[in-house]
């Protein structure tokens, strides 16, 4: 007498509404940084503390965002996705004003 197959092994479950929740938990994180980060620079009066405060968005939103992704967690990709969207999107809508990418800040 022979055993019968054993049953196909269960697909993995599906992890989308994680990714895109922390999507936007990320996206509104970034917001908030920006505004806090831009606040305390722009009370310095200084170019250097817009510089200053360029490249740490930018490490925030970019570097972290890249960092998150490639962890390749549910729960990572989800966040990384939403500081690199925040980052883009704040630069696009604020035409670079509030992420220092405008060279105006510097004059």
């Amino acid at each position: 007498m022979s055993m019968p197959p054993p049953p196909p092994p269960s697909p993995p479950p599906r992890r989308t509404g994680v990714i895109v929740g922390l999507a936007f938990a990320g996206l509104f994180g970034y917001f908030i940084a920006n505004l806090a980060i831009g606040v305390i620079a722009l009370n310095f009066e200084s170019t250097v503390a817009i510089g200053v405060a360029a490249g740490v968005l930018a490490l925030l939103g970019i570097g972290a965002g890249v960092v998150f992704v490639l962890l390749r967690k549910s729960w990572s990709i989800g966040l990384g996705l939403g500081l690199l969207i925040g980052w883009s999107l704040t630069s696009i809508i604020s035409a670079g004003y509030c992420t220092g990418l405008n060279p105006g800040l510097y004059t």
